[in-house]
């Protein structure tokens, strides 16, 4: 059983374990016998033994650029099918990825899911990530954030992860991360959840301290406006879909106070261009208020939820399975069903022509919604044929510019309402293949074409 009590700061964090005493023998004699005896039932429980699991926490060493020295623990679940998706799972202070991994509940929602966990370790003093200085508040800036999405791209080529379904969670430190990686990086994750975090840039100094007392007490107030303003100043320019996000606080947070949830939905609700007034309030469990804006919906744009009488201890049991709901991966990923299988079709359909001429064409994408409920946050996934490579695009995203493509909505086309469609498009470079893709996919799913 373990017990975890999840502090920043000066408070510690750690992880105690109850061992079972062994049993002792109460004669000498029975002590000699045994002497004898467990060596051979030694090799007896080793014939009779059943096989470890296939899946087990394993170190990746090379993993690309990683400026700051992270350390990078990998789970890959026996049932990751093809394409599988991703979920980065942060630490708190004084943690690392092998004790995240063995405190918290991922890992056996990825032998559910099929999803692949990612643990990123810190390796700073106190073990806790960087959300303070300049460069880990700005895209590929040279710091923590700068290694953990080359984690990131690690999985996506060794292992043909799904680039459209990333996601990262966190608690303590790894919440504020979880902030700032959506801020950095909003090409790269699909949605978070932060476990009593603060906003980005709410930890940021300028002194070479790694902690802010004025966030931490929850006394930095911002208008949304002020805080959507720093997250958009970490990837200057960028005008492409933002991801969603999940916050999580307990009333009685001592470490990182209650007050930095609400500067949290202020920062978030803005980013995402949503009404900071929720669309629902429920509390899905006793002591629990969650609220939701931008929609009513599981999948809303942003999610919070307070947690009565609570300090700096979560995710607690059950909490880390509402995250993986909000991100969508509480299913089984679909997974190629073989030569001769029709896949299980999805509730969409693919209209793809192009114009080509000596190495280069155009492609136009009709996706359209043909099922009865909306299509929310859309990723479309191809793959192009060998020569082609994708130079600009409109009306979505594309990532990577050749091979296993997937174009992903804007804010303005995100939500696709029951027969609605929208038109996307990019142009390409070829070296004499000027074919379309075989197949078209959403979620996993294939699409209808024609």
């Amino acid at each position: 059983m373990t017990n975890r009590s999840t502090t920043d700061g000066s408070t510690t964090e750690r992880s105690t374990y109850a061992a079972d005493p062994g049993r002792r023998p109460a004669r000498a004699l029975l002590t000699a016998l045994l002497g004898c005896v467990l060596p051979l039932l030694s090799v007896l429980l080793l014939a009779v033994a059943p096989p470890a699991s296939a899946a087990s926490l394993t170190e990746v060493t090379d993993f690309g650029s990683n400026p700051s020295g992270l350390r990078m623990h990998l789970y890959v679940p026996a049932g990751a099918g093809e394409r599988p998706a991703v979920l980065v799972a942060v630490h708190y202070c004084t943690g690392s990825g092998p004790a995240f991994y063995s405190g918290t509940e991922f890992a056996s929602l990825a032998d559910r899911y099929g999803f692949i966990v990612i643990y990123p370790s810190a390796t700073r003093s106190g073990n806790c990530f960087d959300v303070s200085s300049p460069q880990a508040l700005r895209r590929d800036g040279g710091s923590d954030p700068v290694g953990i999405r080359s984690m990131v791209g690690y999985v996506q080529q060794h292992y043909g992860s799904d680039p459209g379904r990333v996601f990262v969670a966190g608690a303590s430190s790894g919440a504020m991360m979880t902030n700032v990686l959506l801020g950095n990086y909003p090409d790269v994750f699909k949605a978070g959840a932060a476990f009593m975090g603060v906003p980005h840039s709410c930890f940021a100094t300028t002194d070479g301290s790694g902690w802010n007392s004025a966030c931490a007490n929850g006394t930095v107030d911002r208008t949304p406006q002020q805080w959507g303003g720093l997250v958009r100043a970490a990837y200057p320019g960028y005008s492409g879909a933002r991801p969603r996000m999940q916050l999580w606080h307990g009333t009685e947070d001592a470490t990182l106070r209650y007050p930095n949830l609400n500067e949290e939905i202020d920062q978030w609700t803005d980013v995402l261009g949503v009404s900071r007034t929720p669309a629902s309030t429920d509390s899905p469990q006793s002591g629990w208020t969650r609220t939701r804006y931008g929609s009513s919906g599981a999948q809303a744009p942003v999610e919070a939820i307070s947690v009565q009488g609570v300090g700096h201890s979560l995710p607690a049991s059950g909490m880390a399975a509402r995250a993986i709901a909000f991100f969508g991966l509480d299913s089984s990923t679909p997974t190629d069903p073989g030569p001769g299988t029709d896949p299980t079709p999805a509730n969409c359909r693919v209209a793809y022509t192009t114009s080509a001429w000596n190495t280069g064409l155009t492609a136009t994408i009709t996706l359209t919604n043909t099922g009865t409920t909306p299509l929310t946050g859309w990723s479309l996934a191809f793959t192009l044929p060998t020569g082609q490579t994708i130079t600009s695009g409109w009306g979505a995203t594309y990532s990577p510019a050749g091979g296993a493509v997937t174009a992903t909505g804007l804010a303005y086309n995100a939500t696709l309402a029951p027969g609605a469609a929208v038109q996307i498009g990019f142009q390409a470079n070829h070296t004499g293949n000027t074919g379309k893709p075989s197949a078209f996919t959403v979620g996993g799913a294939a699409c209808g074409t024609g």
